[in-house]
């Protein structure tokens, strides 16, 4: 299994962007996708989950203003991301689990990552 992710880029405070994982593989839809950020200095956090039935489960800090989805048709996963902050800077991963969990060492396959940054 690979993953590709692309989208990011360099945003304003308050605006959008939408992060998409490509997933190679024909077991894709069996796959808990999560998507996890970096940024200089930190640990690597938790941003939130989709489950191969679709339901979701999103951090505190940005339930309510990111959205992930996915289509199993186009083996892709997004991230979609409004009302950020420059606090959301970072680099974003996405990354694939057999099992439902927020710690990123339950997670086999990962993305090399895409830059996200939000100037204020």
């Amino acid at each position: 299994v690979q993953l590709v992710e692309s989208g990011g880029g360099l945003v304003q405070a308050g605006g959008s962007l939408r992060l998409s994982c490509a997933v190679s593989g024909r077991t894709f839809d069996s796959y808990d996708m999560g998507w996890f950020r970096q940024s200089p200095g930190k640990e690597r956090e938790f941003v939130g989950y989709i489950r191969w039935s679709g339901s979701t489960f999103y951090a505190d800090s940005v339930k309510g203003r990111f959205t992930i989805s996915r289509d199993n048709n186009k083996n892709t996963v997004y991230l979609q991301m409004n009302s950020l902050k420059p606090e959301d800077t970072a680099v974003y991963y996405c990354a694939a689990a057999t099992v439902t969990s927020t710690k990123d060492s339950d997670y086999s396959h990962w993305g090399q990552g895409t830059q996200v940054t939000v100037s204020s």
